[in-house]
């Protein structure tokens, strides 16, 4: 492949195509810097913050329904209250996926705006139904959920369209203002609900998710694609669907997800359960935050090396996230063993949240990033809707929170494991080039011919950029 400098495809062997692609210095390509780019990050962060920052919260929120549905002879207090977080969690991400779509066409602006203004409109209206759990459901659940993932998939893929060199690193500072915010909602909430009580701390809470509609304005893209007429046939990108290794890794990550929000759900009353006294059960929850964060903007960073195998990272983090989810029953005679198994859990929550958009570009290339992204999300909705609820009448039946988080801790482990299948899978991909010769082959590249065929061995990195030819 030739850049317009000249550069050639013999030049570039030595780096591992990323994203199907070489960088191109073309009008249009991701200028990895600027003043729009960063502020194109920060609306991302703030974005993700505020979604994120409310559902991971929800453990405040949760002990206040609770006491409601409970007063009002609830036979499931614990499960019911938990499944208004959990649909709003499991809603986000059923959703990404025709997010991702309706990006396509509507562009990245239009939806996140309209995201913002369903998700603030439905905790605004939530705040009239306090004692209806099925209101809460729809408003909360749904239409808190619908509104975040029309906001969070445009949020991530608009991030290809300025960042390419620093897309890791990057996707770690955006994906770790949901961790900033976790830090300090839970303390936000608490202080609304001891001033303003439950119905008022609600609607606080929307005009918060109202500022996302704000931000949707920074979200214009770089390169302006062509208005589509929507049709059943171009609506989806099938390619995504066609990609084996693609399939393989989205499946894993769901299938690992069963157990991931119970912690979330749950922790302030497992505190509150486990130690008896004066104990402020958000520090978890705030330790969980802050390595969060941290974890992000490392691993963010880390991944964009070369050499570094981003699906690996990702392996190893399920495998950590597991095995000390099992763990936090075994926390209940020391707080601070609970503190230090928190801090554990947050650094590789934020692994492996950081990688989730680097590995959908990498696998899927610029072009099937923003449904590839919101495919995955979609995927995940059932194990993130379900688990908290399962746990829930766990709890009921056991009183104990011990069967409930080592269930919790078995999907993401048996899934670090199963995501080795990615490696069995040789994929091929397409790339655009200019006009010039291939080196590697030694042939004249003709300016109708603008594509040539990649086989990518993952398993040997170093020979993917031999086995070039013009198609």
């Amino acid at each position: 492949m030739v850049e317009d400098s000249g550069t050639t495809l013999l030049e570039h062997k030595q780096k591992p195509i990323l994203n199907g692609s070489i960088p191109r210095k073309e009008h249009g390509e991701p200028p990895d810097g600027g003043t729009k780019a960063w502020l194109v990050m920060l609306g991302s962060f703030f974005c993700n913050g505020i979604l994120f920052g409310v559902i991971n919260s929800y453990g405040v929120l949760y002990t206040e329904f609770h006491e409601i549905f409970k007063k009002k002879g609830s036979l499931n207090p614990s499960g019911e209250a938990a499944l208004v977080g959990s649909l709003a969690m499991g809603t986000t991400f059923l959703i990404s996926a025709v997010a991702g779509v309706l990006t396509d066409f509507i562009g990245l602006r239009r939806t996140t705006f309209l995201g913002g203004f369903i998700a603030s409109s439905g905790m605004f209206l939530s705040s009239f139904c306090v004692d209806n759990k099925l209101a809460l459901y729809v408003t909360f659940g749904v239409m808190y959920g619908l509104g975040g993932a029309l906001a969070y998939t445009p949020s991530l893929a608009v991030l290809g369209h300025y960042f390419k060199k620093y897309l890791g690193i990057v996707n770690g500072i955006v994906t770790a203002g949901s961790s900033i915010f976790t830090i300090a909602m839970p303390y936000v909430i608490t202080e609304c609900l001891k001033r303003f009580k439950i119905e008022h701390t609600l609607r606080i809470l929307a005009l918060i998710a109202s500022l996302i509609m704000v931000f949707a304005f920074l979200f214009k893209p770089v390169r302006e694609t062509e208005r589509r007429e929507i049709k059943w046939r171009n609506t989806f990108n099938v390619e995504v669907f066609r990609n084996k290794k693609y399939l393989v890794w989205a499946t894993v990550i769901a299938g690992s997800l069963f157990g991931y929000f119970v912690p979330y759900v749950y922790m302030l009353d497992f505190v509150k359960t486990s130690f008896p006294g004066p104990v402020d059960g958000k520090i978890p929850v705030l330790c969980i935050g802050i390595t969060s964060g941290i974890g992000r903007l490392i691993f963010g960073y880390i991944a964009d090396f070369p050499k570094i195998n981003r699906i690996l990272l990702q392996q190893v983090a399920f495998f950590i996230i597991g095995i000390l989810t099992m763990l936090l029953p075994s926390s209940t005679s020391s707080f601070y063993w609970l503190i230090a198994i928190s801090l554990g859990m947050g650094l590789f929550d934020g692994c492996f949240i950081a990688l989730l958009g680097p590995i959908a570009f990498d696998i899927c290339g610029n072009e099937g990033a923003a449904q590839a992204i919101g495919f995955l999300l979609g995927t995940c909705s059932v194990p993130l809707t379900i688990g908290p609820y399962v746990a829930g009448l766990i709890y009921e039946k056991q009183k104990s929170y011990t069967i409930p988080l080592i269930l919790a801790g078995i999907p993401p482990t048996v899934g670090a494991v199963a995501m080795f299948l990615t490696r069995c899978i040789r994929t091929t991909k397409n790339e655009t080039l200019k006009n010039g010769t291939c080196k590697v082959t030694g042939r004249l590249i003709e300016p109708h011919q603008r594509s040539i065929r990649v086989d990518d061995n993952e398993n040997d990195a170093n020979k993917r950029c031999y086995n070039y030819s013009v198609l």
